[in-house]
């Protein structure tokens, strides 16, 4: 292919009618004051968007428009072009064939660019147009830090084998940041970042140290390295958390801030002593996380019923389901709608994971005997709207949290059970009256999380024995496997077949034959009851609505409704 041509992006647009000459002139002053890119520019002015410049690019060149969400690339084959300039020159290796690679660029247009990358390819060149946010995700999701962290690990054992470094002193030092742990660190987060990571382990093996992330709610190991960095690594940790580095008998808990690409992420931390060492576990909280219900991907008519439910004057609503199932995300969604100046709220939370302007939130402290229930007895004397309870722990919160429900409050809380009929069972075996919990409960919402497919490597699904006559018995229509997909893996879902999660979710909301049974103590009755109005609800239902929508695979789906059969 010849070399691109040079365009003038203004006129461009201008000429294919996605830009006025008034909003031309606007933008070239505000790129003439700023010094930044005209399309930069202009997508940040509202005027045109990223796939309209790409677009109109890829019209005027006659060069194919790339749409890399759907692009399945090897990770060798993009790495042909090293990262630094693959995000200076916004560029990607896509596909190399007869000798010819093909570049996908946010501006073909750039000759700089191009002249590099033929300079370094050392191979005949042709362009595609990718969209610039989407060409940015990319790069970030195939450069994995890897290798970057291996490196750095490699240094940091060498450098610890020849000298003792002094954390306490290095904390102090101006030039922290230069230390080779400190590097090793910023690394390893920056990587967990760019893959989603929700945690990072840490973890002394026998004659290794052990780095792992959960993606999706999977563990998978980001890199292995020499045993004895693990110590420099965990006291690094420590100083960031504000812990005590010379305690390594004890357990520990604290949390630090960091910013990485801009982007605020709290990290909670737990340090655990084990038999090599310390272990830690780091939570990664990012900032502005919460979202409303309506972000929540609920089927509507569930959707609002919920809303109905949260915006009831008082009442207690429970969200049940396993540890990472999203429960708190939910209740944090919830509070999100329901915070307006009208109204106050309190929260007791143990600990407090995002942090929710015009909320006032309370942090447990079991050293102070600052308890949920004596929280729970303080805000009373508050005069709160609604109250968030982190979770119904023990027989004096549960019972705190109901009365407050039957007082003219709104209070929201979590509770370990595997759906939304074992909640009420629950509660009375920690000695709800049946009385009060039959006044005070006014919903349970049970959830969990199923993992996405990938949509640029999912595949038609070839199920097994197990498999189709599972769904065969749940499903009530016949089985049409042809709009059935699997998870096959690639470098956009990190060769997991599955990329971000998607909950499901079963509402169950109190009614008066439902609150009689309570009354009467008949768990046996209120669950039959409760199965009744949730008949194709259920959250084995929700699976097998994304599976056959393609979202999911039917091993996920089994793999997730198994654990609400436990």
């Amino acid at each position: 292919m010849a070399r691109p041509e040079k365009i003038r992006l203004g006129d461009l647009l201008v000429q294919q009618k996605l830009l006025s000459q008034e909003q031309l002139g606007t933008a070239l002053e505000k790129q003439k004051a700023s010094g930044r890119k005209l399309g930069r520019v202009l997508v940040e002015h509202g005027f045109v968007t990223e796939d309209e410049i790409s677009g109109a690019i890829a019209r005027q060149l006659n060069i194919p428009l790339l749409d890399l969400r759907h692009v399945h690339v090897r990770p060798e084959t993009v790495r042909l072009l090293p990262e630094q300039l693959a995000r200076r020159f916004r560029a990607v290796v896509v596909e190399i064939k007869d000798d010819k690679v093909r570049v996908a660029m946010a501006d073909p247009t750039d000759l700089f660019a191009y002249d590099e990358i033929v300079n370094h390819l050392k191979r005949e060149v042709t362009v595609a147009v990718a969209n610039e946010g989407s060409l940015a995700q990319f790069i970030d999701l195939i450069y994995r830090r890897s290798e970057e962290i291996s490196e750095l690990a490699r240094n940091l054992t060498e450098e610890l084998s020849d000298e003792v470094i002094d954390f306490g002193t290095l904390a102090a030092t101006q030039n922290a940041e230069e230390a080779p742990v400190v590097r090793l660190l910023q690394s390893v987060f920056e990587d967990a970042i760019q893959v989603r990571a929700s945690d990072i382990h840490v973890e002394p093996q026998e004659k290794s140290l052990q780095i792992r992330f959960r993606v999706d709610g999977v563990l998978s190991v980001a890199t292995e390295a020499d045993r004895k960095i693990g110590p420099a690594l965990i006291q690094r940790l420590k100083l960031m958390a504000d812990l005590d580095i010379a305690e390594k008998r004890l357990p520990q808990d604290g949390r630090f801030v960091i910013r990485l690409k801009k982007r605020a992420v709290d990290v909670r931390m737990s340090t655990v002593p084990v038999q090599f060492g310390e272990s830690a576990v780091l939570r990664l909280l990012t900032h502005g996380g919460v979202t409303s219900l309506t972000d929540m991907q609920m089927p509507e008519a569930q959707l609002a019923r919920l809303q109905a439910l949260i915006h009831r004057p008082h009442g207690l609503i429970l969200v049940t389901g396993p540890t990472g199932s999203g429960k708190t995300t939910t209740l944090y969604a919830a509070l999100a709608d329901l915070n307006t100046p009208e109204r106050k709220l309190l929260t007791v939370e143990d600990p407090v994971e995002y942090r929710l302007p015009g909320i006032n939130q309370v942090q447990v402290n079991d050293k102070i005997e600052l308890t949920f229930a004596r929280a729970l007895r303080a805000f009373l004397r508050q005069d709160p709207d609604v109250i968030l309870v982190g979770e119904m722990r023990d027989t004096e919160t549960a019972l705190i949290a109901l009365r407050a429900a039957l007082t003219g409050h709104l209070v929201l809380s979590t509770l370990h059970t595997n759906d939304a009929p074992s909640a009420a069972a629950r509660l009375l075996d920690m000695g709800a009256p049946p009385f009060l919990l039959s006044t005070s409960l006014a919903g349970v919402v049970a959830q969990r999380l199923v993992r996405k497919l990938c949509p640029v490597c999912a595949r038609p699904a070839q199920l097994d024995v197990n498999e189709r006559v599972w769904m065969k018995t749940e499903l009530a229509a016949g089985l049409d496997e042809s709009v059935l997909k699997q998870a096959r893996g690639c470098g956009h879902c990190n060769h997991t077949g599955y990329q971000g999660r998607q909950g499901i979710y079963e509402l169950l909301e109190i009614d008066g034959e439902l609150a009689g049974l309570l009354n009467r103590g008949d768990t046996s009755g209120f669950r039959t009851a409760a199965q009744k109005r949730l008949a194709g609800q259920t959250l084995r239902d929700e699976a097998l609505r994304l599976v056959c929508e393609s979202k999911t695979s039917v091993a996920e789906a089994m793999r997730v409704t198994h654990q609400v059969d436990e």
